[in-house]
């Protein structure tokens, strides 16, 4: 069977901009049963209470669900299990570093399908408070604004 190239998303973290400033961003994958993949490959995958962890110097997702696949009987696997990320051992302990810092989070921003394989975009990210949330809306709602008015002129 060919594997279909290029970039196939299937779960985004929407939230995760909203919730947390976003330092920096890796690529990783993830060791997935087989029913997991045909799973999250019909979309049945959701992200938006994940984190990640490094633990014994491995990479672990948490919180990550992945709904059972229907026709996979017996060789499904629990929906909330700890699913171990693969990335090179220099990266992890840069994550770990970068992690260890005060109010640093490892959080999933998206799943996708690339070149066949499953892989997820994984950000160092600072929490927010409420103040920043409101900054940045009102932001938003100016610079929405701002474009309206262009539109309406033109």
């Amino acid at each position: 069977m060919p594997v279909k190239k290029g970039i196939n998303a299937v779960a985004q973290n929407r939230k995760a901009r909203h919730e947390y400033f976003i330092e920096s961003t890796y690529e990783c994958g993830i060791a997935l049963a087989g029913t997991e993949v045909k799973s999250i490959r019909g979309g049945k995958c959701n992200i938006k209470d994940a984190y990640a962890k490094v633990k014994d110097g491995e990479l672990f997702i948490y919180g990550m669900h992945i709904s059972p696949y229907e026709q996979g009987n017996v060789f499904n696997c629990d929906p909330f299990r700890v699913r171990k990320l693969l990335m090179h051992k220099h990266e992890i302990s840069r994550l770990q570093k970068l992690s260890e810092a005060d109010g640093m989070s490892l959080i999933p921003l998206c799943v996708y399908i690339k070149d066949g394989r499953v892989k997820i975009e994984l950000a160092v990210a600072k929490g927010k408070k409420l103040y920043d949330k409101r900054h940045a809306l009102a932001q938003k709602d100016a610079q929405r604004e701002i474009e309206r008015k262009m539109r309406e002129k033109y």
